[in-house]
């Protein structure tokens, strides 16, 4: 069988790493485009051996770069998640880490211009996932994406250039508004009633109590992620909640849509360990987390969760906002994530009025890993 080559770039932003298309080298017939990613990542195969996924959803993704279409933009961009073992291709959500990788592409790609001299640059590009404009400062050498720096990022054991990442009015890119469904929902599965939180920030997250499941909210993922039933029901929960936000029309369309809402449990700080054995004081952390993302529970916590959750945490009468440690009303404020392999710093500020959210901002780091042609199998 012979193969056809679609120009391509990786990346890798944050914990996160994807294959990057400028849509002008994609044919323009969609069926072929998904078929191109489906085949570039390998989502047929649990293992994803075949392509350049490796089997998790952090590294099962796909960036289509394209001209802008807002004022202030320098670019757009769709994000695509691309299932594990099944033929998925979702832009119904987005990604938080690979935003940084965005700002990366723009400037080493030459869609926006640099000086020489400069140390940074403001890249501005519009994610048409969530219909949100994302604002990124590049650090520089000379013209170029810089790589190398000194910021140590949790999640990546090598330091990198720090790129600093904001999100601007953040809320209801899918439902329209940030708490669509108010700031407590109760959902009864086969088994008992929970109270849920549904946010729509960034990504659509629903929030449950991890101590509800007799769980700390800490345990390692290979305990909790070999526990079915457990994944069962977190599912069950994601669906029902899905329907109740006006996400899915019902429970057969959401399982469509793997994507979103994400969920995650969350609890009150603790100490704990990491899964790389790294002791975590419940005096640096102001709330601990855990989420599932493609059904399967993240090694870290995905950029978009952490942005969605810090924002949570301030938001009055949410679940997270019940065990959070920051609850004093502050605009601006830093929000320190536990998460499965340490602590992400997230920056929130809230409206005058503290009931919605005026931007979310993350430090992360990106680099381009390779550069060519992507083969893709005929027929």
């Amino acid at each position: 069988m012979s193969q056809f080559s679609v120009r391509c770039v990786v990346y890798r932003g944050g914990t996160s790493r994807g294959l990057f298309f400028h849509e002008k080298d994609l044919p323009i017939n969609k069926e072929l485009q998904h078929r191109i990613f489906l085949e570039g990542i390998d989502a047929y195969n649990p293992s994803q051996i075949n392509g350049l996924g490796s089997g998790t959803s952090h590294s099962s993704k796909v960036m289509v770069i394209s001209e802008p279409t807002v004022k202030g933009a320098d670019l757009d961009y769709t994000f695509y998640q691309i299932g594990i073992g099944e033929a998925v291709v979702d832009d119904e959500g987005t990604c938080g880490n690979l935003m940084a990788a965005v700002g990366a592409f723009a400037v080493d790609e030459g869609l926006v211009q640099t000086n020489p001299n400069d140390d940074f640059i403001t890249v501005s590009a519009f994610n048409k996932n969530i219909n949100k404009l994302i604002e990124m400062q590049v650090p520089l050498s000379n013209g170029n994406a810089k790589v190398s720096g000194e910021y140590l990022m949790p999640g990546i054991v090598t330091h990198g250039a720090k790129i600093i990442v904001n999100i601007l009015s953040p809320g209801g890119g899918k439902t329209g508004k940030t708490i669509p469904i108010g700031l407590k929902t109760n959902v009864a599965t086969q088994k008992r009633n929970y109270a849920t939180s549904f946010v729509d920030i960034v990504n659509p997250f629903v929030y449950v109590a991890a101590k509800d499941f007799g769980l700390s909210g800490s345990e390692n993922n290979s305990v909790v992620g070999a526990d079915q039933e457990l994944l069962s029901e977190l599912e069950e929960i994601r669906l029902k909640m899905a329907v109740a936000s006006g996400v899915a029309k019902n429970e057969y369309e959401a399982k469509s849509i793997p994507s979103i809402p994400k969920i995650a449990l969350v609890a009150s700080p603790h100490d704990y360990v990491t899964s790389t054995g790294k002791k975590i004081k419940a005096d640096d952390i102001d709330i601990v987390a855990k989420m599932i993302s493609m059904k399967r529970f993240h090694r870290t916590f995905a950029g978009s969760g952490l942005y969605n959750l810090a924002a949570s945490a301030l938001l009055e009468g949410t679940i997270p906002n019940h065990f959070s440690r920051k609850k004093d009303g502050s605009i601006e404020q830093i929000i320190r994530i536990g998460h499965p392999e340490g602590i992400a710093e997230v920056r929130v500020n809230l409206t005058e009025e503290l009931r919605d959210v005026a931007s979310v901002g993350l430090d992360r780091t990106a680099r381009r890993i390779v550069k060519g042609d992507l083969y893709i199998p005929e027929g």
